[in-house]
């Protein structure tokens, strides 16, 4: 992620018209022009663009994340967790009673279990397909079970990659939880009543 006030030397509290001088002064030196590059001046703008929005800047500030400055992993891991976040919300036990952080790692290695599951039983599929396609003796000039196993192989193929660009979206989601700890509360002692003695 870029960071927009380490781009243009600023302060996080520097208001609109400090924005735009620093962003003068920067793009003197980094602009096509000039003799800058073209993808530094790029970023540049990007960053400028972020910081002279007041909304984006606000979700900024507040995320550390803007789509248009972002990683593109980064936005698929924070999708992942924007589920895991609404979840936690959800949630009706008290807070400080469970662990949600815990819960989202679970839930995370969980889904890419599953995922990686699914792609071994797509592989799975994707063998025997070939192995069907290999025994196919003497064929028409019109192979028109050739192309409908083709066309199943290619499909399959396609599910595969899908699942394995999930398992990475997830990674990175999991990699974002990083860092993060959860403080429960302490379980009330346990308070033993005294026993009567029983009469003798």
């Amino acid at each position: 992620m870029i960071d927009p006030y380490a781009t243009l030397g600023i302060a996080r509290d520097a208001d609109a018209e400090a924005v735009k001088t620093a962003y003068r002064k920067v793009a003197k030196s980094v602009h096509p022009d000039s003799g800058g590059d073209t993808e530094q001046f790029g970023k540049l703008q990007a960053c400028y663009d972020l910081l002279k929005d007041p909304v984006r800047r606000k979700v900024f500030d507040d995320t550390g994340y803007d789509p248009q400055l972002a990683d593109p992993r980064d936005l698929k891991g924070l999708m992942m967790l924007e589920t895991l976040v609404n979840d936690m919300i959800l949630d009706e036990r008290e807070p400080g009673s469970f662990d949600p952080v815990a819960a989202m790692r679970r839930r995370l290695s969980d889904d890419i279990v599953k995922s990686r599951f699914h792609i071994l039983e797509l592989e799975r599929h994707r063998s025997r397909i070939r192995k069907h396609m290999d025994r196919l003796g003497r064929r028409p000039e019109a192979d028109v079970l050739g192309s409908m196993l083709r066309a199943r192989s290619q499909s399959i193929a396609e599910a595969i990659k899908g699942a394995e660009a999930q398992i990475e979206a997830i990674e990175q989601a999991y990699t974002m939880l990083q860092g993060y700890g959860y403080e429960l509360e302490a379980p009330a002692p346990v308070v033993e009543e005294p026993r009567e003695e029983a009469a003798e």
